[in-house]
């Protein structure tokens, strides 16, 4: 059927001027305003520049790609000063410990005679041009000493939170890859620990032993911070056994071990990871309350904080505060560091804590 508009006899609509509408220009049409030939010009002109600019970010966000979580959280630590704060203490302690032969101005285990000969038990020599924080009451160099402390103070702090994240993050992935019967039996074995003190724990399991040494205060450090990592660990795998990536992985057939150890253990070790930073500090604030107490090392040779500030402050104190005090600080101070630095990695990691 051919178009009315077109048939023979039939004419096209016409306005009050009696013209055809298709003959009107647009200026003459009734509430039709022709615009200006400069404006169509310059509104063409933006429209360019808009869709250039999309285009030019485009380009850029397909060059750079997504940002991974670990790039976003250094980003934001970077920015943090409570993490860079955190991070220059932690970074100035490992230094102090790693070149501590280099540091120190004498043999921590040696005796000068410069300092013994005026020894006695009311009389401990102070500072001085050769010996900057004088003496201890063995007549060793103190400042050497402290610096050699640090050394011992790291390792047992490090060695202490590798082992209790190793046997934390076994029995929680256990309990999170398994839940039933297992995760009952662990769950109640860790609530049982976590219900005593963690000192009153480690000075138990230190008395247990037939000799105290450097390793038992290693072992009873860590065990009592295996639950923090198990209980933690539990809980992020059993939430990341109802999301979405892991039930897509069951309903494309995957086997339960790949699940667990590619999909489930990797999402969940974000958390168990900022808690072994914050676990430091708290390992080495235990590892010196127990040479406090005279249950670590035996060793009055090893240059260690916790049992300068016990055996040599506590028992000289009144002759030398001074031998109590710098052990304190430097206990303090690291402890404060590895905290500092694990909350903002926390922040940074997490976005609920995000501020």
């Amino acid at each position: 059927m051919s178009d009315p508009m077109t048939r023979p006899g039939v004419t096209s609509p016409r306005d009050g001027s009696g013209l055809p509408a298709s003959d009107l220009s647009a200026g003459d049409r009734p509430g039709v305003e022709e615009k200006p030939e400069g404006v169509t010009r310059d509104l063409g002109r933006l429209g360019d520049r808009k869709k250039a600019r999309l285009d030019e970010l485009a380009r850029a966000t397909a060059d750079k790609g997504g940002v991974s979580l670990v790039r976003d959280a250094f980003r934001r630590l970077r920015r943090n000063p409570v993490a860079i704060v955190g991070a220059s203490i932690v970074g100035i302690f490992i230094l102090v410990a790693i070149f501590a032969p280099l540091l120190a101005p004498h043999d921590p285990a040696q005796r000068f005679d410069e300092l013994t000969k005026n020894l006695t038990v009311d009389n401990i020599p102070g500072a001085s041009s050769e010996f900057p924080l004088g003496s201890d009451p063995l007549g060793r160099d103190f400042l050497s000493r402290l610096i050699y402390g640090s050394r011992q103070t790291l390792f047992v702090g490090v060695v202490a939170t590798l082992i209790g994240l190793g046997l934390g993050v076994l029995i929680g992935a256990l309990a999170g890859a398994f839940g039933g019967w297992v995760d009952n039996i662990l769950m109640r074995f860790t609530d049982v620990m976590l219900a005593l003190p963690a000192l009153l724990l480690a000075i138990s399991l230190v008395a247990m032993a037939s000799r105290s040494s450097q390793w038992t205060v290693i072992f009873a450090v860590a065990v009592v911070n295996v639950p923090i990592f198990a209980r933690l660990l539990r809980g992020s795998m059993l939430a990341q056994r109802e999301s979405d990536h892991v039930l897509a992985a069951r309903a494309l057939g995957v086997k339960g071990r790949s699940i667990v150890l590619r999909h489930m253990l990797p999402n969940a070790m974000t958390a168990v990871i900022v808690q072994a930073t914050l676990t430091l500090s708290t390992a080495i604030l235990e590892a010196a309350s127990l040479s406090f107490l005279g249950l670590g090392d035996p060793d009055i040779n090893r240059a260690e904080w916790g049992l300068m500030l016990g055996v040599d402050g506590q028992r000289y104190f009144e002759v030398r505060p001074e031998l109590a005090y710098y052990p304190a600080i430097a206990i303090i101070v690291v402890a404060l560091g590895f905290t500092l630095l694990g909350e903002a990695m926390r922040e940074a990691l997490d976005p609920k804590n995000r501020r």
